[in-house]
């Protein structure tokens, strides 16, 4: 079925040829005829090379990331549309097609403008013979017209023969310019190699000015459709094009700065005809050059627009249908181009395009930006189905991307800005048209895959100094209760990382396996909703016991291991349900987790303004892990009012000893703990200290006492079962000392 495919034929079956062809004739324009003089009066030769090496560290990254991306894969029609939806999917690649097209349907009206000026030399003739001044539109109209309905008529087959002709003549005038010498009232009395104008132009100006000269390389992507081997053609077409564009301009420079003066070069845009051995090629081969241009462009654009109502991007169904239409063997895209015909006559008959050839600069600008940013993720995503056959350098993607933001903002801020808005408002509405799909998520998902794998490599190999919650919950009763969910979002927030297990009995097999999948799946949701932060999962096991063995047994997600179990239980559950709270307790001292046990009842927490942290004599370890859980609540937008009291019940003999440990524990390690919030409590022989910590604490949303598993053991759950006046309880163990630096 593949080699079937493959011999079947693409469009009108071009070679690399007329790739070339039609991006050399764009490139060699306008802007090299006109305005290249007045570049190397205002920057001198030295200062035109640099903006030649400036203008190609944007399309050079550009150009191989088109031979990257279309080696990928099969390219269609479209061009660079076709690459960018294909890569970053169809929202964003709809978003930037539209804008690529207009870019593309206005430069017709912007060469054949350009085109019209070739023949100002002759208005004085005009005038005198006619009796009325020269207006430019009186050739450029006619001429646009006949453009498109050669076109329509023909199709791209004449179009290419076409760039063929105009492509020799251009030629011609190159060779007749460097033949030349120029007469000896313009000739330099030594070589500018920067600027000789007294008051020339700012340096970015200039740039501006001349760096349309350097956005044609990909005119010919856009006939992919029409490519026998587009993943050939399209590499070694475009790559060709740009490095013999280069190399042209750069002695298309050295020739002006060495036949003509800076007087002479800024005062006449044509000051080409004056070196040439045969003035009149100049103006000749400006009309071909600004003629190829807009022959490539009124070839490349409806293919364009035709790609994106194929993909049904515009939000008119019947504008798809129609615009998507082709007509023959060859898909001629007839209906594309007579709107492009109409935009590009409407442009036409306004006569100055200045304004819209700035946004159609920068709409270019952020296309190569986008390019480059594909082959720079793709590079970083390292997805096994991106295998290119020709591979650029994720670096040079990466230059070429930034390149092309610093340049849009360096040339016009305002124009700038306003491509940025564009875009942004294009996609929204493309999004909406579409159902709400997102491309941006999809776009980064293997880029943060990526990323993950490394950081999870690294951070797994460099352990942290610094403490920080990596806790792990299971539990069965995830929706029937809010409350545990709820604390490991405070305990993670920020600082820490979460991992939630949902606990379903039984063995792994097909029908658990599905029911799995269908929580985790409302688990994700949830944790939409909730705007949490917590990894979500399920786990299959014959029992609670046996799910806590794996799961304690479990890496840490985020890279770095699970340092802390998060148990709970409901004041009304049963006494199984604290039976396996005790079990879990013992089994995390295992690996030497530190165990949280969270009680709660019906309070949910209160206010959530005050959280009262209990020290004993007996919390020695576990006293900073305590009060950096309390520190690390209060950083949670949910407790923003609240404040920690700390509340310490020690023997009157130690507690001298025992204020000083915590004076300075709050002021050098910086704890959002007052002075005043600090109670010390001597204790004495016979105290009922369960009473004295419900009347201290019983109003509290939160409370945190500390347990040893000496204790435990002795108690079993009825460790858990005290101070039962209290609202909702945090018991903390720690397996190690927490340090509070």
């Amino acid at each position: 079925m593949s080699t079937s495919t493959a011999a079947q034929p693409r469009g009108h079956g071009f070679g690399t040829g007329p790739v070339f062809l039609a991006s050399i004739s764009t490139i060699l324009g306008a802007v090299m005829f006109l305005r290249f003089g007045y570049a190397v009066a205002h920057a001198g030769i030295l200062g035109t090379f640099f903006i030649i090496l400036l203008g190609h560290a944007v399309t050079i990254p550009t150009a191989l990331a088109i031979a990257e991306i279309a080696t990928n894969r099969r390219v269609e029609g479209g061009g660079e549309y076709f690459i960018i939806s294909r890569s970053f999917g169809t929202t964003i690649g709809g978003a930037i097609g539209i804008s690529l097209y207009l870019s593309q349907a206005i430069s017709v009206a912007f060469y054949m403008i350009a085109f019209a000026e070739a023949f100002s030399p002759l208005a004085g003739w005009f005038q005198e013979t006619l009796g009325v001044p020269f207006d430019p539109r009186i050739v450029s109209l006619p001429a646009t017209v006949a453009l498109v309905v050669l076109v329509l008529t023909k199709g791209a087959n004449l179009g290419v023969r076409a760039l063929g002709v105009v492509a020799s003549i251009l030629a011609a005038s190159l060779v007749m310019f460097f033949m030349g010498e120029g007469s000896p009232e313009i000739r330099p009395e030594s070589v500018p190699l920067l600027s000789g104008l007294e008051n020339p132009d700012p340096f970015m100006l200039v740039f501006a000015i001349v760096f349309p000269a350097f956005t044609g390389m990909t005119a010919g992507v856009g006939l992919s459709g029409d490519l026998a081997e587009p993943g050939k053609s399209i590499p070694r077409g475009i790559m060709a094009a740009t490095f013999t564009g280069m190399l042209v301009y750069v002695f298309v420079v050295l020739k002006l700065g060495t036949s003509a003066s800076p007087e002479a070069l800024a005062s006449d845009q044509l000051i080409m005809a004056r070196i040439a051995v045969w003035g009149p090629i100049i103006p000749i081969g400006l009309a071909a050059a600004t003629l190829s241009s807009a022959i490539g462009s009124i070839l490349v654009a409806p293919r364009t627009l035709q790609a994106l109502a194929g993909d049904a991007v515009l939000p008119l169904p019947r504008a798809n249908r129609f615009l998507s239409m082709g007509v023959g063997a060859a898909n001629e895209p007839r209906n594309a181009t007579l709107i492009t015909g109409a935009i590009a006559l409407v442009f036409v008959f306004l006569g100055s395009v200045d304004m819209v050839a700035r946004i159609v600069s920068m709409f270019f600008m952020v296309t190569y930006g986008a390019l480059c940013a594909i082959s720079f993720l793709e590079h970083f995503a390292a997805r096994p189905s991106y295998r290119p056959s020709f591979r650029s350098k994720w670096y040079l993607s990466l230059t070429g991307a930034v390149m092309c933001v610093i340049l849009m903002l360096q040339m016009d801020l305002l124009f700038a800005v306003a491509a940025m808005v564009v875009m942004t408002g294009l996609y929204l509405v493309i999004r909406r048209s579409r159902g709400g799909q997102d491309d941006l998520s999809a776009i980064f998902h293997g880029v943060m895959t990526q990323a993950t794998r490394y950081l999870q490599v690294r951070l797994q190999k460099e352990q942290s100094p610094d403490w920080r919650p990596a806790l792990i919950a299971v539990s069965p009763r995830t929706f029937d209760r809010t409350s545990p969910i709820q604390m490991l979002e405070w305990l993670c927030h920020r600082y820490g990382f979460g991992m939630y297990l949902h606990y379903i009995k039984g063995v792994l097999e097909r029908r658990t396996w599905d029911e799995s999948r269908e929580v985790q799946k409302r688990l994700v949701q949830a944790m939409t909703q909730r705007k949490g932060a917590l990894f979500v999962d399920t786990m299959i096991s014959p029992s609670m016991r046996t799910a806590l063995a794996q799961s304690l047994q479990m890496p840490g997600i985020s890279g770095m291991e699970n340092n802390s179990a998060l148990f709970e239980f409901g004041v009304h559950d049963p006494p199984q349900v604290l039976d396996e709270v005790v079990e879990g307790v013992r089994m995390a001292a295992v690996p030497r987790l530190n165990t949280l046990v969270l009680r709660h009842g019906e309070n949910f927490f209160g206010a959530r303004r005050t959280i009262h942290v209990w020290l004993t004599w007996h919390d020695t370890r576990n006293a900073n892990l305590m009060i950096l859980l309390a520190y690390i609540l209060l950083g949670h937008r949910d407790w923003k009012d609240g404040q920690i009291n700390l509340l310490v019940a020690h023997p009157k003999g130690q507690m001298a000893e025992r204020r000083r440990e915590i004076h300075e524990m709050i002021t050098e390690g910086r704890l959002l703990i007052s002075e005043k919030n600090v109670l010390f409590i001597g204790t004495e022989d016979g105290i009922d200290f369960e009473r004295l910590v419900e009347a201290r604490s019983a109003m509290a949303d939160l409370v945190m006492m500390g347990f040893t598993l000496e204790r435990l053991e002795r108690r079993g759950a009825d460790t858990f079962r005290r101070f039962p006046e209290l609202r909702d309880v945090l018991f903390v163990h720690a397996a190690d000392r927490v340090v509070i630096e």
